[in-house]
């Protein structure tokens, strides 16, 4: 089993929109990753990072919605720069949002993606989208088989992939388990989120993603390396080490 993380761009915020309680007066470059996960039989894509026509123009590509402003784009190398999408046969995607989801298009349409139910039910009702800062335009417009999972599911039937039911952030965000290591996404930004719950002032549900910081930290607490979403002092770009898993 192998993974890689790939960097496909960089955003930079106001680092009181990241973390609750940062100081107004700064800002925050942060990594947008992605991963390739290879097994025997299968080319997973994780996530799929930022479209470059958005990074050009991100007002043009995605209609200026309200909110876009607040982020600076950049990027050296998209998703189809450092990996050949028709070797993929599967698209995971931790939850809909534009640095996740952006670059889909990218991928040829005969690969499915799969995501949570409660993820994409509310990545098509007019209210979510509003409420959780989705951009359609990052993931509708296809004629893609989309597969529905509900809750923690075993992603290929041998326990090798698992996906993990951890919402807050968005209503049906998921995390990725392969062996010991953990594909934390978005459940926290930063790896000290897991402890301080400093969470981006925009979510779905801090509660709920209290919650899932709490089962994440258990992994970790457990042995198990778990990665945060969008942290520069832990992503580095290469092979990452896969270990058994623990039971």
């Amino acid at each position: 089993m192998n993974v890689e993380l790939l960097i496909t761009g960089w955003l930079t915020a106001n680092a009181s929109l990241l973390r609750e309680g940062a100081s107004a007066e700064e800002s925050i470059r942060f990594p947008v990753p992605a991963y390739v996960v290879e097994t025997a039989t299968e080319r997973i894509l994780v996530d799929t990072g930022l479209h470059p026509a958005a990074v050009a123009d991100p007002a043009g590509f995605y209609g200026s919605p309200p909110g876009l402003a607040l982020f600076g784009f950049e990027q050296e190398l998209s998703i189809a720069d450092q990996v050949d999408l028709t070797t993929i046969t599967k698209v995971v995607l931790t939850h809909l949002h534009f640095d996740h989801a952006g670059a889909l298009a990218l991928v040829p349409a005969a690969v499915p993606v799969v995501v949570q139910r409660a993820e994409w039910a509310a990545g098509h009702d007019d209210a979510a989208i509003r409420r959780n800062f989705y951009l359609p335009q990052a993931y509708a417009g296809t004629e893609r088989k989309v597969e529905l999972v509900d809750g923690d599911h075993d992603l290929l039937g041998d326990g090798s992939v698992r996906l993990l039911l951890t919402p807050g952030h968005t209503p049906g965000h998921q995390s990725v388990r392969i062996g010991d290591l953990v594909l934390g996404a978005d459940v926290t930004h930063f790896a000290s989120g897991l402890d301080d719950h400093r969470f981006p002032v925009f979510g779905d549900d801090r509660a709920a993603q209290g919650r899932s910081a709490e089962r994440l930290k258990g992994l970790r607490d457990a042995g198990l390396t778990v990665l945060p979403g969008h942290d520069a002092d832990v992503l580095r770009p290469g092979p990452l080490l896969v270990g058994a898993a623990r039971r």
